[in-house]
């Protein structure tokens, strides 16, 4: 596993230099932290058999590579070693609603990160990586349920993606036709329409034997913003 911590600003490369809407760009690695950190869920976009594939898998983040979960890009990185994949988590935060449609727009924080992926096979980092990838979705189930056998380990596909190149894009506030343009003077109402995500109440499995209770971990999470 990579030990060497990332620097603070992200790189400009080909792929991730922001040719449109330079203003909602970003540069600072901060900013990509806390984009991955809000989400547990990713696109990953692979070629498989010469076609092009985007495929959504859970994913963990230990500051310096993505863990990723999923056999479809396994094989994908089996058959073409040294191929580059992107990953892109995104969060939407609200629609934005001008005065005119072509200025409607949404509130967001995206994330893309390039890279080639390599395959984890040393037991001990795929063990941590799925640790981190397990708290990246439900903080405190590692310890709570049963760890993964050596048979399941052996068994499980796990990839880790560098965070060394990204390009991070993040928009808020109002539209932008009110204070200049055309429609600036309209009479119609514009504004923004926020949009949260949260988890729900805990939903126990028919099948769950008589007096176990939901963990405290899990309690703290109902109710609670997703992204």
């Amino acid at each position: 596993m990579r030990r060497t911590p990332l620097p603070p600003a992200l790189p400009s490369t080909d792929r991730t230099r922001h040719r449109r809407l330079r203003e909602q760009g970003s540069d600072k690695r901060a900013a990509l932290d806390a984009i991955l950190a809000a989400g547990f869920v990713c696109h990953l976009g692979v070629i498989v058999d010469g076609v092009p594939m985007v495929v959504p898998t859970v994913y963990g983040s230990d500051g310096t590579e993505l863990y990723l979960h999923g056999s479809v890009a396994s094989r994908s990185l089996v058959a073409s070693p040294g191929a580059t994949v992107c990953a892109t988590v995104t969060h939407v935060d609200g629609l934005v609603l001008a005065r005119s449609v072509f200025e409607h727009g949404v509130n967001y924080r995206s994330a893309m990160v390039y890279g080639v992926p390599r395959l984890v096979t040393d037991p001990e980092e795929k063990l941590a990586g799925l640790r981190c990838l397990t708290a990246q979705c439900a903080p405190g189930q590692w310890g709570y349920a049963r760890v993964p056998s050596r048979k399941e380990l052996a068994a499980t596909s796990l990839l880790a993606l560098s965070l060394e190149e990204a390009s991070v894009k993040i928009r808020t506030g109002p539209p932008d036709d009110g204070t200049s343009g055309p429609d600036a003077d309209r009479p119609v109402w514009a504004g923004t329409l926020p949009l949260t995500t949260a988890f729900g109440a805990l939903v126990a499995d028919p099948a769950l034997g008589e007096g176990i209770a939901p963990p405290p971990h899990l309690l703290a999470r109902e109710g609670g913003r997703v992204g």
